[in-house]
């Protein structure tokens, strides 16, 4: 049985899911707390569709090997957080054809402009010496991979809203130009997500892109796991309550701790006196969460052709639907059938 507080999520019933996650680095506190958790969630009652976006991945140069090695890990990492292949469609985005097919189409129905307006790219494009047409484009392969399945729901960040947004503008013209075409989705932020800051810039997100000793990776050694939270910033008044905005590093170990124990952050504070306590409680809570995952994904690290299997599986039952939406917008567009 999974740790995972109870989860309300604002959602049809069985009306289909979908989310991906790049195999850009290390997997972290903050991707399992924030977006993983709620992942999970949607197994019990909805059609969830979940995808290793590694075409995405590309937007910026890429090591070769890194890059397989990655995607490969990443999956064996879903699987061992609880994304049962038996229960949802998992599988590697470039493994199904059709979402660099369907997006060449969804770039000829975006227009620059709305493309040169999305903040993601104007956040990457300024931190990188060099900009692919990939990372501009970035939104119209992201429309493609939900649009090829009927997708009635996408959970995301609030930072991810713009792409939802973008993609329904996506969707509509189409259908507009070109007849029903796609199911047109919307967004799902879930209420219990944590927001998980670094333990040492409580006031930053925590992060795999940037080099940091109070980012906790889900691959840490437990015993290092246990030692950054106990160094963990707090402030210097020594009272435990909950306020992000004037106890930010407090605050994060109460949201922490709330994530991993299923407990509301303000009725955890009430438990506490003294920084010491809670420190010791969440690394017990986060090691305690982490240790089932590493046990699991260390069994599938034995036996990656078992893993590939799965995924060659989940790929074959994406396609399914993928291959129907596609043909669908490819007559409605007007291309010629091979």
């Amino acid at each position: 049985m999974r740790r995972w507080g109870p989860t309300r999520l604002p959602c049809r019933a069985m009306a289909r899911v979908f989310s991906g996650i790049q195999p850009s680095g290390d997997l972290h506190l903050g991707n399992l707390l924030g977006a993983l958790v709620p992942w999970l969630d949607y197994l019990e009652e909805h059609d969830a569709v979940y995808c290793v976006v590694d075409l995405h991945a590309l937007t910026l140069p890429k090591d070769p090997a890194e890059l397989q090695a990655r995607t490969l890990e990443l999956a064996q990492l879903l699987i061992a957080i609880g994304i049962d292949p038996e229960r949802c469609t998992l599988f590697v985005q470039s493994h199904v054809p059709q979402h660099s097919q369907l997006a060449w189409l969804m770039e000829c129905t975006v227009s620059f402009g709305e493309l040169s307006r999305m903040t993601a790219f104007k956040d990457k494009s300024d931190r990188s010496e060099f900009i692919s047409g990939g990372l501009f484009t970035y939104p119209a392969l992201q429309a493609a991979d939900i649009l090829l399945y009927n997708t009635a729901m996408v959970p995301v960040g609030d930072d991810q809203r713009q792409h939802i947004e973008i993609t329904r503008d996506i969707a509509e013209r189409f259908n507009s130009r070109y007849g029903e075409t796609f199911v047109v989705p919307e967004h799902v932020i879930g209420p219990v997500a944590a927001r998980v800051m670094d333990l040492k810039r409580p006031e930053r997100k925590m992060s795999k892109s940037e080099e940091s000793a109070g980012t906790v990776l889900v691959l840490d050694d437990l015993a290092v796991t246990a030692k950054k939270f106990k160094r963990a910033v707090t402030d210097s008044d020594n009272e435990v309550r909950y306020d992000r905005e004037n106890k930010p590093g407090v605050a994060n170990l109460l949201d922490i701790l709330g994530a991993a124990t299923g407990e509301a952050p303000e009725a955890l504070a009430a438990k506490y006196e003294q920084y010491g306590a809670l420190k010791v409680d969440t690394a017990d809570a986060v090691v305690a969460l982490l240790e089932p995952i590493q046990a699991r994904y260390n069994e599938l690290a034995q036996d990656p052709g078992e893993t590939t299997r799965l995924l060659r599986l989940g790929a074959q039952k994406a396609q399914e639907v993928a291959a129907a939406t596609y043909e669908r917008a490819r007559k409605n567009v007007g291309l010629v059938a091979p």
